[in-house]
């Protein structure tokens, strides 16, 4: 996968990116929420650098991602562990945390993907649920 700069749009981007691909593929609801709560703004960027942090983030789980049993494309926790790693600001971790469960809950389904990045991301950050 490639490096970002820590702390910077484009590695907050790829966070929220792994949030909206983690059950497969992006669902209505949770594009909703990207707008609802305006976080691609949010982020400081622009929905074309948006766009093209997903593509590059697509690019990248072809290249880099291992298969599953069915054919599906995941990341490892080390590879994930070193996405969260670029985030070091606890505020930050704090609003993408917010940001990652908003997103994976958005279609009232929690899938073993998004499961896995949410408790990976508490985990990782010290995060406790409900804090």
């Amino acid at each position: 996968m490639r490096k970002y700069t820590i702390d910077s749009s484009q590695a907050k981007a790829r966070l929220v990116t792994a949030a909206l691909l983690a059950d497969g593929g992006i669902d209505k609801s949770e594009t909703d929420v990207l707008g609802r709560h305006s976080v691609v703004e949010q982020l400081g960027m622009s929905q074309d650098d948006f766009d093209k942090v997903v593509r590059e983030f697509c690019e990248d789980m072809v290249q880099y991602a291992l298969r599953g049993e069915g054919g599906e494309l995941e990341l490892s926790g080390e590879t994930v562990d070193a996405m969260l790693d670029e985030i070091r600001s606890r505020d930050l971790r704090m609003v993408l945390l917010r940001t990652i469960l908003e997103i994976v809950y958005a279609d009232r389904r929690l899938s073993a993907g998004e499961a896995f990045l949410a408790t990976r991301a508490m985990k990782r950050w010290n995060i406790q649920p409900f804090t």
